[in-house]
This record gives C-alpha cells, sequence and structure tokens, in this order.
C-alpha cells in the first residue's frame, strides 16, 4: 500500500506543473504581444524584439515538459488508482506505452522510484524553464528606460 501513496503523492506533485504552465503561458502570450505590436507599430526595437523572441522561446520549451508532466501525472494517478496487484498494472503500463511508440519496450520493468524521479525531474526542467521567463521578464522590466530616476 505504501508504493500506492508514493504514486498519488508523486501524481500530486506532478498536476501541480498545471499551475507553471498558466503562469508561463501568460509570460508567453505577453511576449508575443510584444513582439507583434512592433511589427503592426512599425517600430522595431532589436532589444525587445530580442527579449520577446527568448521570452516566446522559453514559453514554448516550458509548454513541451508541461505536456510530458501532465501526460506523468495522468499516467501516475491511472497506476495509483489501480485495483490489480501493482506489478499487473506496472506491466500494462508498459506494453501500452510500447504499443504506443513511446517507450522502448526494453526500458519496461524499471521500478516506480525510478519512473518517480524521472517524472520529477521533468518538472523540475518544467519549473526551471519558468524560472528563466520570471527573471527575463522582471530584468527587462528593471532595466526598462521608463524606471530611471532623474535627479
Amino acid at each position: 500500500m505504501s508504493s500506492d501513496m508514493q504514486l498519488h503523492a508523486v501524481a500530486s506533485l506532478l498536476r501541480r506543473g498545471h499551475s507553471l504552465d498558466q503562469f508561463s503561458t501568460g509570460l508567453t502570450l505577453l511576449a508575443a504581444l510584444l513582439g507583434l505590436g512592433q511589427w503592426l507599430l512599425g517600430r522595431m526595437d532589436p532589444w525587445l524584439l530580442l527579449f520577446s523572441a527568448v521570452l516566446f522561446t522559453l514559453g514554448v520549451l516550458q509548454k513541451y515538459w508541461a505536456l510530458r508532466v501532465a501526460f506523468d501525472a495522468d499516467l501516475f494517478q491511472r497506476v495509483a488508482d489501480g485495483t490489480q496487484p501493482l506489478a499487473e498494472r506496472t506491466e500494462a503500463l508498459d506494453r501500452a506505452l510500447s504499443a504506443l511508440g513511446l517507450q522502448p519496450a526494453e526500458r519496461g520493468g524499471r521500478l516506480w522510484t525510478e519512473r518517480s524521479h524521472g517524472a520529477l525531474r521533468l518538472l523540475r526542467r518544467q519549473s526551471l524553464l519558468l524560472a528563466a521567463q520570471v527573471i527575463l521578464t522582471l530584468g527587462f522590466i528593471l532595466s526598462s528606460p521608463w524606471l530611471a530616476f532623474q535627479t
């Protein structure tokens, strides 16, 4: 039973990736609006354009990891909620992933602790990309000319 509880805990942690993704989506949309706004106004500031491109790229990469994390969260939850013995649920999952081409057959049969560490590593990658977006945005805001203090 403790392994089922561990699977539930990992699934719960992975579901937190959705909140990270929502915040990142806002920053990514901001980047897209800044980039498109320059083009529509016909005034291209190279630094603002670079900022928009980097922020948007980080957002797209974060979205990829968010999709992977959400997929893993669903899988962990499904396995944790199963009624068969854990070994049978694991074998069924491995067969399904192999049949879909999402996992090589030789990777099947891994321990759930190893799978948990891998899934949480994806969540950390997602978090790091969001952190990079936030730091870039704050750096841009703090270095912007409208914050210059005149004495």
